[in-house]
């Protein structure tokens, strides 16, 4: 057989409904209802014969490339395609936060006019301050797009009617069950549906178990009569933000992108391939959720083994950091990880027991996963045992007497992100234990709300002062930010409890500081 050829066979063209108010362009009605385009291998004879029609059953040929009739030029993909090509385009990035406001400046910054959406108002408040409230994020930065005229942002979701392109960026938590809570997804996905129309890129960012675009974010945007992959297009890209790095950000970091069908590939990989340095596409919207997952729970498993060889180790005598410093010396087949007091962040101690929950369905046990989990989230209540310990056998004192300084509330080094931090735990177990807790951290002045501690709401970091320090039972190292006097710290306390070996690296090391 030859090449193929496209040719068309006209159907009965119906009215043309109307969405939420939208009605569907003339081109787009006749490329989904009027011409149904078909494909038919020929040899080159019958290339040479006039007047072929496509029999009916040539549409059920999903193998055979789709070809462009110039007839039904400018369709949904076509007009899409051109206005990314030409950075005419609006993108519509729902959630600023840690993954969205970042996101919002490098696709601004690339050419295209950015809405941002949030229902927080007080995010709000600080943007029209052209003001930052994300590290990665500078005033400048922010204040160079909005007087470029490249972003603006909103609580109103109208706005949303002249988005081109809209990227969802909102949490993905876990419920007190531990399993996947896609109520932010799912939400946001209603309200995009209240203004889908023809010629839009819906994708979605938040970390998530396979499946969930396909079967919960397209499934909510088809119930308006539209069609993806015809209509408007549906694609998923992991987000991959990492705060407080220095070395990578949102557009030097590559991008993992994935469609529903081939046409919403490409308008991924043209949209992010304009915005970011690399893009890596994926064959399924499935596989980029899968990519995420397998990135978080690699670090969720190996920060388990370690934490859990720190416990046998101990009881041995062996120091666990002794140890691994030295391991990493071998040029191969082996990648350094370091325990601490517990996992934190936005990631590892949520993302694996999304798999852990989808996995129930084929019914497939995930063992390896679910320990790293137990053992990880162990480890605040360990590190207390271990404080508790040092202060009756150090101090002769109980903990249910004593005044503890958690140093250190960020659940990471050098920034302000709080989100499931350890600390919050360890503040909490202390004071079940009867204990009075406070904290110093030099980027957290004040705790702000979060959703499962309520009750430490408002506290405020205290001064680190010579007398401040001395007023405590102990201080209890939780992250080892470089903004703090440690060497002041070894003179004052009179019992330090240090989960990140900080003491040791700067040479500090002393009696009276014990690792947990």
């Amino acid at each position: 057989m030859g090449c193929a050829i496209f040719c068309a066979l006209k159907l009965q063209q119906g009215p043309s409904p109307s969405h939420f108010g939208h009605t569907r362009s003339a081109t787009s009605d006749k490329h989904r209802k009027g011409s149904r385009p078909c494909f038919l291998l020929l040899s080159s004879a019958e290339r040479r014969s006039p007047g072929l029609i496509c029999p009916d059953h040539a549409l059920d040929q999903p193998s055979l490339p789709r070809l462009k009739d110039p007839a039904l030029a400018f369709s949904s993909f076509d007009t899409l395609l051109q206005k990314i090509e030409t950075r005419a385009a609006r993108a519509g990035i729902i959630g600023l936060g840690y993954v969205g406001l970042p996101l919002a400046m490098a696709v601004a910054r690339s050419g295209f006019a950015v809405t941002g959406f949030d229902i927080d108002p007080g995010k709000m408040v600080a943007l029209d301050a052209r003001r930052s409230y994300i590290d990665a994020v500078s005033d400048a930065a922010l204040s160079a797009e909005i007087d470029a005229g490249r972003f603006k942002a909103t609580t109103d979701f109208a706005g949303l009617d002249e988005c081109d392109v809209i990227i969802i960026c909102v949490p993905t938590p876990l419920t007190k069950h531990r399993d996947p809570d896609l109520s932010f997804v799912e939400a946001t996905s209603r309200s995009i549906a209240a203004h889908l129309r023809p010629g839009q890129l819906v994708v979605l960012e938040s970390t998530t178990y396979p499946g969930t675009t396909d079967d919960v974010v397209k499934v909510i945007l088809e119930r308006t009569g539209l069609k993806s992959g015809s209509d408007f297009f549906v694609g998923f890209s992991p987000e991959r933000e990492d705060p407080g790095n220095q070395h990578y950000h949102t557009a030097t970091i590559p991008k993992v992108v994935a469609g529903d069908g081939a046409e919403a590939l490409a308008l991924m990989k043209a949209f992010y391939g304009a915005a970011v340095s690399s893009v890596v596409p994926v064959s399924s919207n499935a596989t980029a959720e899968a990519v995420k997952l397998t990135e978080n729970i690699f670090r969720s498993v190996n920060i388990a083994l370690v934490n859990e060889l720190k416990t046998v180790y101990a009881a041995m005598g062996i120091d666990v950091w002794e140890v691994i410093d030295a391991a990493k010396t071998k040029p191969f087949g082996y990648m350094p990880f370091y325990p601490g007091p517990g996992l934190g962040g936005h990631c590892i101690p949520i993302d694996p027991f999304y798999l852990t929950w989808k996995s129930r369905e084929y019914e497939l046990p995930t063992r390896f996963i679910e320990l790293a989990g137990e053992i990880n989230s162990a480890m605040p209540r360990h590190v207390v045992g271990k404080l508790a310990e040092a202060l009756d056998i150090r101090a002769g004192k109980a903990l249910s007497r004593s005044k503890v300084l958690v140093l250190g509330l960020a659940y990471k080094k050098n920034v302000a992100d709080i989100r499931e931090s350890p600390s919050l735990r360890l503040i909490e177990i202390i004071e079940e234990r009867g204990g009075r807790a406070e904290y110093h951290d030099p980027f957290v002045a004040e705790i702000p709300p979060t959703r499962e501690y309520q009750a430490l709401k408002g506290r405020k970091s205290v001064a680190l002062t010579p007398e401040t320090i001395a007023g405590y039972d102990a201080v209890l190292v939780a992250t080892d930010h470089d903004k703090v006097d440690y060497a002041t710290l070894a003179k004052n306390a009179s019992l330090i409890v240090d989960t990140r070996n900080v003491f040791n690296r700067l040479g500090l090391s002393a009696d009276h500081v014990i690792k947990a």
